[in-house]
């Protein structure tokens, strides 16, 4: 019934080289769980070859964007409540005359496109826009792990501008305004001996956001 002659006794691992087998298997795991995932995820490094691999700086910054999104939600959620000192009318309803609620969420901003961006030392980044002659877009950009350099620019048909430059910068926020139509955006250059993350929001009017290198 069958092609395959099944095998014997003999050819079938025996116990102690199951035993054995497994033992290796959960070593494995155990080392790669301590000296990769422990600290590439939670920046715990006991054995100090996150370091030396550079998981370590990895895991630091994936914990402090955690943080930082669990305190934008908790601020998102405060509210401030503004007692009024007017006198309450026969025609003004409870609710109105009692008190104003306001959320954080009217002042914080609304982002369309957010992009992070790993850099190992030395190397570069470059992030563009699609826009039109006299659009603007606001945007929000703030590196992580030590500051980079930056150079906002916009190139198209034929043409190129650099609106600004900056060396050593952590963060920066503002309006680009596009001087003609094209592409117009960021590079980042991290100059730093470790690994930097930069993180940019933004929102406006353009077409698309793209990672052109």
């Amino acid at each position: 019934m069958y092609n395959s002659d099944m095998p014997t006794r003999a050819e079938l691992p025996s116990t102690k080289q199951l035993v054995r087998s497994t033992l290796i298997a959960l070593v494995s795991a155990i080392v790669i769980l301590v000296a990769v995932i422990l600290p590439a995820e939670y920046a715990i490094d006991p054995t100090g070859a996150g370091k030396v691999l550079g998981l370590t700086e990895m895991g630091e910054i994936k914990n402090q964007l955690a943080q930082e999104a669990a305190a934008d939600n908790a601020a998102k959620q405060t509210v401030v409540i503004v007692e009024t000192t007017e006198p309450v009318t026969a025609t003004e309803s409870t609710a109105e005359s009692a008190s104003v609620v306001q959320t954080s969420d009217a002042q914080a901003p609304e982002w369309k496109d957010t992009i992070f961006l790993t850099l190992k030392p030395g190397q570069g980044a470059e992030v563009k826009l699609v826009m039109a002659k006299g659009q603007t877009a606001t945007f929000d950009w703030k590196s992580k792990g030590g500051p980079v350099n930056y150079d906002t620019h916009g190139d198209g048909n034929g043409r190129s501008i650099s609106y600004e430059k900056g060396r050593g910068v952590p963060n920066d926020q503002g309006e680009l305004l596009a001087a003609f139509t094209g592409n117009h955006g960021w590079f980042f250059r991290n100059r730093n001996a470790d690994t930097v993350m930069v993180i940019l929001k933004t929102n406006g009017e353009y077409v698309e956001m793209k990672r052109v290198l």
